[in-house]
């Protein structure tokens, strides 16, 4: 299995800071995708659930106005209904394995968002957004006779009421960012020089977290609201047996017993033993 920094891909640029990994779609003028980019995409969330380098993903755009405009309307025409179905399911597939790797994504949104890029944000845990009027932020294939197809009629109503994300998606309405963040879809506001800092600043939070921790609550979450409730608690019960008796869970226990700091990456990466005061 390849790390993140060894991965060289054509629509994303990629690097890693500090066990930031920035993910930055690639693809001009408009950032819209493809299967060829979807693949891409899922080859890098299938890197990233493996690289223990990786703590935290930003995942943004490489374009200064646009996040994604969504699925290539030209491919429409290019492609069989079936081919374009099989890229639909494809990006499905990606975005539940975005849900289902137990590392934080935090989408930050400078430019314009609509259809399947807005459907990309929304398989994040975060979304940052600049404030600009000049961003349009939708889903608006109904002008296309189509739904939104990459899993936004399923993941907006879980963000925002049933009723609200249902009137944007038959009536295609734009919002601005300000707009969407009021209606709960992004989760900050910033101007658009800060969204990067701002999503790093929570992000290097995230990193001196304990990450099996992090990422268990993030399975607890995704993962347990799709159960009946007792089932979610099942699955609750196993993952937090896996961090009983765990090395963070002792040096996190130690260290609020000692009233000292935990310092649960040291102790992540082998560089210091659970529970020492060192």
């Amino acid at each position: 299995m390849q790390s993140f920094t060894e991965l060289d891909l054509e629509y994303f640029e990629t690097n890693l800071d500090d066990h930031v990994g920035y993910l930055r779609l690639n693809r001009p003028p408009a950032n819209a995708h493809h299967i060829d980019v979807l693949l891409e995409l899922q080859r890098a969330v299938e890197v990233i659930r493996f690289d223990d380098d990786v703590r935290v993903v930003l995942f943004g755009s490489a374009n200064e106005d646009i996040f994604s405009t969504g699925f290539d309307i030209g491919v429409l025409q290019e492609k069989s209904g079936q081919q374009i179905g099989y890229a639909s399911q494809t990006s499905k597939e990606v975005i539940m394995k975005i849900r289902t790797t137990d590392t934080i994504f935090i989408a930050m949104v400078n430019g314009h968002c609509m259809g399947g890029g807005l459907e990309l944000a929304l398989a994040c845990d975060f979304r940052y957004v600049g404030d600009d009027d000049d961003y349009s932020v939708g889903m608006p294939e109904v002008h296309l006779g189509l739904i939104a197809g990459e899993a936004g009629t399923q993941l907006l109503p879980r963000y925002i009421d049933r009723s609200t994300a249902l009137k944007m998606m038959i009536t295609g309405e734009t919002l601005t960012p300000e707009e969407a963040t009021e209606r709960g879809i992004f989760d900050e506001i910033h101007s658009p020089e800060e969204v990067e800092d701002a999503a790093r600043e929570f992000a290097d939070q995230i990193v001196q977290k304990p990450n099996l921790a992090v990422g268990n609550n993030k399975l607890a979450v995704n993962e347990g609201l799709e159960l009946p409730l007792s089932d979610a608690l099942a699955h609750e019960r196993e993952l937090q047996n896996r961090l009983l008796g765990s090395d963070i869970a002792k040096e996190g226990v130690d260290a609020y017993l000692g009233k000292r700091d935990p310092d649960f990456l040291a102790v992540e990466k082998g560089e210091k033993e659970p529970g020492d005061a060192e």
